[in-house]
């Protein structure tokens, strides 16, 4: 057989990704109330029912925006792709810690000393400018869809821009740059973070990339000036973790003085940040780490070692803490792990690369960044670390390693491991709350040109009637009728998740209609100011499913303040939760939702179990007697 080589970014160029399509209107908006109906009351369900049938009535305002929506189609790429990243990020004004970054929590390291954590740092830094080579030369094998669908070539630009973007604040809304094919005259640079210290670490020096001990001993040389305490200067980070207009009105402030111009510049276009934390002093539980990358710990800890702006920012802790840190904007999760996933491989694989003490060059020392603080600006330093300690204080935290099983045994009941955790998922809201909530599950468009993602609504009608029945007090339901509900709503959600990959989801659809509403100057249309379709935008509980195939999880905060986050990490015999919400709202427990989750799981299996018991007996007795046979199971 000759060798297939893996065809590469590069090679697909060429062949064009179709773009997203504009579903049918009245497809839409029947989607629609289908989603709500079972999650809101039956007189407010009467009222939307009436403001969407008049909306997408012949003539009416629905027509005139979806003829609209399809011109801009053909004039576009991508027609949703701005409003989406508007609506999902650079418009909200929250903080980017918790509740906007999500976080890769790598493996606890075993460090003998500094040094140790310094050399995994440099490898780290070594495994990134080998990375953002193979982006640059196009030379990444190209993505295929796995799961449902698989195999269809997926869009690449995301990666183009791992290294390249910056989240700028503004007062109302934040800009996303991304530098273009820089001219490579640009000097490559990454921001080293230590002791909320900013040091400017070169990785080209003559025209030839550093090597890992070059590294190494540009980053023992940082340590060394990080630790003189007469040279320390403000910790101008902590601004970064703030709300976004309160760091924009900061930064306006800073950009006062020159010698700020001139560290910001640096910082903006910088490949990355290494940020080398300070021991924490915590016990490094999954859950520890978690905390500790998504937030740092506040102030008191590492909570300004970090420049949240920047989209990665690799976290090396001295007692063996590490992580990515991620600024959301410019891509999805699935690139944040396959990024990780290569850095630790070529960790693991390269036993140090140390070269001879006669390999290294005599090299420019790093710059410490400067900043210069007037009263005004140390009042917002001390405001802003504030903020972020509360929001350490707010957020609870739940890692949870399911054991009993993973998708070895999904797969053998016949069902698609994904929407049987999204229904264990509705199963644990349900105990918790006794309802089902509007539900976000982000699904890949990236079978589009520059697509990013949609939402699959995972509360759907069939998963109520199996919370229902797998909650019903009075044991009034069968396990043929309960299995057949799971069936029902395995399906249903299994054929929203095709639906919403292939770009035929409600959620960027009717933004896109709002949108151009907006930008004709008409009056909102009256649906999108109904009670139902504001609540059907609040996701109480906001989930995703992030595999790993080296040993790492992913987890975020919620998005609301009464919601639930749950990233999810499906294995062959285990399951990874991360369960996330605050503590200032009463409503929630990730403590409780993981013990329910636990608990729903393991009814359902036994449920499975007993069904496929009880399909093997009938089998055997239909054999007729004494007849050898292999059981059905």
């Amino acid at each position: 057989m000759p060798v297939l080589e893996k065809e590469t970014a590069r090679d697909r160029d060429s062949q064009v990704l179709p773009k997203v399509p504009v579903p049918p209107l009245k497809q839409t908006l029947d989607t629609y109330l289908k989603c709500v109906q079972h999650l809101v009351k039956e007189e407010q369900f009467k009222k939307t029912k009436a403001i969407v049938e008049k909306f997408g009535a012949p003539g009416g305002v629905g027509e005139v925006l979806q003829k609209k929506l399809l011109e801009r189609r053909d004039k576009t790429t991508n027609w949703v792709y701005d409003y989406w990243l508007e609506d999902m990020y650079l418009n909200n004004r929250l903080a980017l810690p918790v509740n906007s970054s999500p976080v890769m929590v790598f493996p606890k390291q075993t460090f003998r000393d500094q040094k140790d954590a310094l050399r995994f740092a440099a490898q780290i830094v070594k495994g990134v400018l080998e990375y953002k080579g193979l982006i640059e030369e196009r030379a990444l094998p190209v993505d295929f869809a796995r799961g449902q669908l698989a195999g269809t070539p997926l869009c690449m630009e995301q990666y183009y821009r791992l290294f390249t973007s910056y989240r700028y604040p503004g007062i109302k809304t934040d800009t996303l740059k991304v530098q273009m094919n820089a001219a490579s005259s640009a000097p490559e640079h990454i921001i080293v973070a230590c002791k909320s210290q900013f040091f400017v670490l070169d990785v080209v020096a003559k025209s030839k990339r550093l090597n890992e001990t070059e590294i190494l001993s540009q980053l023992e040389k940082i340590m060394k000036m990080a630790e003189n305490a007469n040279e320390r200067l403000p910790p101008v980070g902590i601004l970064t973790s703030d709300g976004r207009t309160d760091w924009a009105q900061a930064r306006d402030a800073l950009t006062k003085d020159q010698t700020n111009r001139d560290s910001l510049a640096l910082i903006e276009s910088c490949l990355c940040l290494v940020c080398l934390d300070e021991p924490s002093g915590l016990m490094p539980s999954d859950t520890n780490r978690a905390l500790l990358m998504l937030h740092g710990g506040g102030r008191e800890k590492n909570g300004a070692n970090r420049w949240y702006d920047k989209s990665m920012q690799f976290v090396v802790g001295m007692d063996g803490i590490c992580g990515v840190v991620c600024e959301h904007s410019p891509f999805e999760g699935i690139v944040l792990v396959q990024c990780s996933e290569y850095l630790m491989k070529y960790i693991n694989a390269c036993p140090s690369k140390m070269a001879t003490v006669s390999g290294i060059r005599e090299l420019p020392p790093p710059r410490r960044l400067l900043w210069k603080c007037n009263p005004h600006i140390q009042g917002l330093l001390t405001a802003s670390g504030d903020r972020l300690q509360r929001l350490v204080n707010n957020l609870d935290m739940d890692v949870f390693k399911f054991k009993a099983y993973g998708k070895e045994f999904i797969k053998k009941q016949k069902m698609s491991p994904d929407a049987f955790i999204q229904m264990a998922l509705q199963l644990a809201f349900y105990k918790c709350n006794g309802r089902l909530v509007s539900t976000y599950e982000s699904a890949s468009i990236r079978r589009f040109q520059e697509g990013r993602v949609d939402n699959i609504r995972s509360a759907t009608p069939e998963a109520l009637a199996f919370v229902m029945s797998m909650t019903d007090e009075r044991a009034t339901f069968s396990d043929s009728e309960k299995m057949k509900r799971l069936r029902d709503a395995i399906n249903a959600q299994t054929n929203y998740t095709i639906a919403a990959i292939t770009g035929m989801a409600i959620d960027n659809h009717l933004l896109g209609l709002l949108r151009i509403s907006k930008e004709l100057n008409m009056e909102k249309p009256e649906m999108f100011c109904d009670e139902t379709y504001l609540a059907s935008n609040q996701f109480i509980l906001s989930t995703s499913q992030v595999p790993t195939t080296v040993e790492m999880f992913c987890c975020y905060g919620p998005v609301v303040p009464n919601g639930y986050g749950a990233c999810y990490n499906p294995q062959s015999d285990h399951i990874i939760f991360c369960v996330s919400s605050f503590w200032e709202n009463t409503e929630t427990s990730s403590a409780v939702f993981v013990k329910v989750l636990n608990e729903g799981l393991l009814e359902i299996r036994d449920l499975c179990n007993r069904s496929s018991a009880a399909a093997t007996k009938v089998a055997d007795s239909s054999h007729g007697a004494g007849q050898p046979h292999t059981s059905g199971n």
